[in-house]
């Protein structure tokens, strides 16, 4: 086995070095650097004198040398979406999801052959549009195509403005969740639970710039990162403000299943709780912001109060009713996890930040 994992190194080792060749820089002209290209680098390119190409500095200070027809190559803006009689507007929908995430700006969705939308489908369709797509309008309604076209840039929303606006929306549910537990307020935890949906917008939004970043690097400054190896740490980073949010839900749902005020003393642990998973929550999106590498590690030195102030917690619940215990419990866990989420955050911040420390 050892055998096999080595020639397979060396194999490939080899393989890379055929492709690598080393020229000498020459100088014409007393001050102009030239270096020759390959010929059958050339001649595959269809290369030839007075040929233009595009000379770009990468960020790590390589230079890339690229002949101007592969530029003019760009990827299609618009995509056809098929609909037939038996697909479900679920499935159609994940599949303008599919290519809203993958770039795309202009979506047709139509009907096959000489058949129409059905109005379930389309309302279906312009809802989620509507309620989930940021910068994304319906710009052509009829009975047998809908044409959805993305009339947002860029720069106008960058990622740091959505997952801002991510975060605070998360941390606001949160403190609405435990004043309705406070109250045993339905009305405002039905509101909590509506208000999932806006960081779920923002969520998807985010995934759309992040998946662009990764494919073209020209558009990294644009929507708002340094470099291209960011793209993996926010896009963790959105996945946990996009649990912490689906947790701060959770606590709203299992409020709705209350029947009687839970006792004071719980209320007070469960509330020292949720201030701690909610200041830790704001604390690490303000490190990551900031870059400050040391207050993502406060965040994390944070989690060990919250197993114990969970733990306290989850011990006073014998004092409720046995019908009310599950509920609360549950609720108990979803602050406790997202006291998890926001450490989450600060790892990732502290992989991204720890040059900052570093001798």
């Amino acid at each position: 086995m050892t055998k096999k994992t080595n020639t397979n190194t060396t194999t490939t080792a080899a393989s890379e070095k055929e492709n690598e060749e080393q020229r000498k820089i020459q100088i014409t002209g007393g001050a102009t650097y030239i270096i020759s290209l390959p010929k059958s680098w050339a001649t595959r390119n269809a290369l030839k004198r007075g040929s233009s190409m595009i000379l770009r500095e990468e960020e790590d200070g390589t230079l890339s040398i690229t002949p101007t027809k592969f530029e003019k190559k760009e990827k299609k803006d618009e995509v056809y979406i098929k609909s037939n009689t038996n697909d479900h507007p679920d499935a159609i929908m994940r599949t303008a999801i599919a290519a809203y995430l993958n770039g795309y700006n202009i979506m047709h969705i139509h009907a096959q052959g000489q058949k129409t939308l059905s109005i379930k489908t389309r309302n279906h369709l312009k809802n989620f549009t509507r309620n989930y797509l940021v910068g994304t309008e319906i710009v052509t309604d009829t009975p047998n195509e809908l044409t959805l076209q993305v009339l947002l840039n860029y720069p106008e929303l960058t990622i740091h403005n959505a997952l801002s606006r991510m975060s605070i929306i998360a941390s606001s549910m949160q403190k609405e969740a435990l004043t309705a537990l406070n109250n045993l307020d339905h009305q405002s935890s039905k509101a909590v639970i509506e208000t999932d949906r806006e960081v779920n917008r923002f969520g998807l939004y985010t995934i759309r710039l992040l998946k662009l970043a990764v494919s073209n690097p020209r558009i990294v400054k644009d929507i708002g990162l340094s470099t291209q190896k960011e793209c993996i740490g926010y896009r963790l980073i959105a996945k946990s403000v996009e649990r912490t949010a689906d947790h701060a839900t959770k606590i709203a749902e299992n409020t709705l299943q209350l029947k009687e005020p839970v006792n004071n003393n719980l209320l007070e642990k469960i509330g020292q709780l949720s201030t701690l998973a909610n200041t830790m929550f704001e604390n690490s999106i303000e490190a990551l912001f900031k870059h400050d590498f040391n207050l993502a590690e406060s965040v994390i030195e944070k989690l060990y109060q919250a197993h114990k102030y969970e733990k306290e917690a989850i011990l006073l619940t014998h004092e409720s009713k046995i019908e009310e215990i599950v509920n609360i419990r549950l609720l108990i866990e979803s602050i406790r996890r997202i006291a998890e989420y926001a450490s989450d955050i600060s790892e990732v911040v502290l992989n991204m930040t720890v040059e900052s420390v570093l001798n």
